[in-house]
């Protein structure tokens, strides 16, 4: 439990969770895939613009069947940034591939297109574009050098349920996606994800990798009649509990995005005399891209100035996060990795960036993040 009075992030019910998850007791099936699994499944497609949705027991197993479907081998190279969650890199070693990691846009803290052109080499299999802070990154850029260069294209879109980018949803501009419902994303189960499929050529395997190796979903549409191990696979599906708290939340997606960027657009107002005077940097939307109100963080003077900011809230019992030990600096990614080129963006960003706190009840409290952050940055230097 947090001893913080306003936590960074605090999971709450939102509609007829607790409703749903009795009716799916009465149902009598509590192991995966059954009415509420397949219902999320529909609506995620809805929210997402996919052709396909695969529930999963969490992002990181959706990255790992994304890893498959890549056909990823020992001494494989995938490219994707350093500032990311562990999950991205590891889906990848897993499959005794090598993260390979390239530089931010200082910008949009995205992938940047012009590292990732650079970074290609004859072992390149896949590229894994993270939505940083929901806001997608330069989908077309890297599809242009997805397609000559014969390339899968993911995105990790862990913290992108709703977002766009030229009017096309989050979840629908690569091959395949994966979302997170962790208990700090928009829409939440506890811990749960997505798979999203685009390339029709990947659905049938998807569907028998993330159901152990079988081809047990086609024997339950009565396409053959008898199921059976048939390729690699684990097991990756969420109980059914899970699935019914989760379907209650996506019925509440806009009205929870709607909120969470309410809260946004109040932060940057709040900050925003700051940032002109050149005291901090706020978020920068990309061009072309809505976001979902997942995150609000600010960039800092150096690291000094940051750890005191976080410092001064934590003694005002508010919860002020940094994160990421940018990987390719972190022992596991000097082991299983390597880096290419320059990462100064990636490490000013990590020595820089706090978040603040940022959850579907937090009229209660943001007046006083604000005023408390205020005291900190307001003074003079």
């Amino acid at each position: 439990m947090s001893n913080f009075e306003i936590p960074f992030n605090r999971p709450s019910t939102v509609g007829k969770e607790f409703e749903y998850i009795a009716h799916a007791i009465r149902k009598g099936q509590l192991s995966g895939d059954g009415h509420y699994t397949h219902k999320c499944n529909a609506q995620i497609e809805q929210l997402t613009g996919a052709r396909k949705a695969l529930l999963t027991h969490s992002c990181t197993a959706a990255l790992e069947m994304a890893a498959i479907l890549c056909d990823l081998s020992p001494g494989d190279e995938v490219i994707m940034p350093s500032f990311t969650f562990v999950s991205t890199a590891n889906a990848v070693v897993l499959r005794g591939a090598v993260p390979v990691f390239v530089d931010i846009d200082p910008d949009t803290l995205n992938i940047d297109p012009t590292h990732v052109k650079a970074a290609v080499t004859n072992k390149t299999k896949a590229i894994f574009a993270v939505h940083y802070a929901g806001y997608p990154a330069d989908m077309d850029a890297l599809a242009d050098i997805a397609r000559t260069h014969d390339l899968i294209l993911v995105e990790d879109a862990a913290q992108a349920l709703g977002s766009t980018y030229k009017g096309r949803l989050a979840g629908s501009l690569a091959d395949l996606g994966a979302f997170s419902f962790h208990e700090t994303k928009n829409i939440i189960s506890g811990e749960g994800g997505a798979l999203v499929i685009n390339n029709p050529d990947l659905i049938e395997r998807a569907e028998i990798i993330r159901e152990k190796g079988t081809n047990r979903s086609r024997f339950l549409r009565g396409q053959v009649d008898k199921y059976t191990w048939v390729d690699i696979g684990s097991s990756f599906l969420p109980g059914e509990l899970t699935a019914a708290f989760l379907y209650a939340q996506l019925e509440q997606a806009s009205t929870i995005t709607a909120r969470r960027q309410g809260f946004f657009d109040h932060y940057v107002a709040a900050f925003q005399e700051l940032a002109a005077q050149g005291r901090l940097t706020l978020p920068q939307v990309p061009e072309h891209t809505t976001g979902n109100g997942h995150m609000f963080y600010l960039m800092l003077r150096d690291v000094d100035d940051r750890d005191a900011f976080i410092a001064h809230m934590k003694a005002a019992g508010i919860n002020a996060v940094f994160h990421y030990v940018p990987l390719h600096s972190a022992p596991g990614g000097l082991k299983f990795s390597r880096s290419a080129g320059d990462m100064q963006v990636t490490n000013t960003v990590s020595d820089t960036l706090v978040r603040l706190p940022m959850f579907a009840t937090l009229e209660d409290g943001i007046e006083t993040v604000i005023e408390t952050a205020l005291g900190f940055l307001s003074k003079p230097l």
